[in-house]
């Protein structure tokens, strides 16, 4: 797994629900919050690309994901978002961050 040229790296969602199983990481929803509370994926937490998209990036990411160097798995409801967000994180210096496309897909379990 290499990081891309935005500096996060793509993986499957298979390969995601492996990490989650077996590793200490944080889940990042960056849907909205009417979205997240419709569904997630279990244990994951809300970051919205609308919040990572404002002036006050920086210091909302930091209260999501206080560890720069923390694994962070990234979706959203399709992959757009996810992708989006991931990269604005890797921007702002988020060392291992994940992205794994959209809940739409995924297989696994989901929380309300």
């Amino acid at each position: 797994m290499e990081k891309n040229i935005y500096g996060y790296t793509e993986i499957t969602q298979d390969m995601a629900k492996e990490i989650m199983d077996t590793e200490n990481v944080l889940i990042v929803d960056v849907r909205e919050a009417e979205e997240y509370a419709e569904s997630h994926i279990k244990g994951a937490v809300l970051l919205p690309l609308s919040v990572l998209k404002s002036n006050k990036a920086e210091e909302e990411a930091i209260k999501v994901i206080k560890e720069k160097d923390i694994k962070t798995l990234v979706y959203c409801r399709s992959g757009r978002r996810s992708k989006e967000a991931s990269k604005i994180l890797a921007e702002l210096g988020y060392e291992n961050i994940y992205e794994f496309g959209g809940i739409l897909t995924w297989q696994y379990e989901t929380e309300k």
